[in-house]
């Protein structure tokens, strides 16, 4: 299973989890509450909210970035 990450635009501590991502190598999927409003209700049940980001990894589900969120 590999890596998720919710997203909405605007959001630096998105932006910042993403680049982390990406300069791991990490290959994951972006999901962007804000341009896939339907994905939102998924979103609450995973992370039990609705603040951004999320990453899911595998059975990890982690809420915020660097203390952002």
């Amino acid at each position: 299973m590999g890596v998720t990450i919710y997203t909405k635009t605007g959001c630096p501590y998105c932006a910042a989890a993403c680049q982390y991502l990406e300069g791991q190598g990490t290959p994951f999927e972006e999901i962007n509450v804000s341009r896939q409003p339907d994905k939102k209700e998924e979103l609450i049940e995973v992370s039990g909210g609705r603040r951004v980001p999320v990453i899911v990894d595998g059975d990890k589900v982690t809420v915020g970035f660097n203390g952002g969120g």
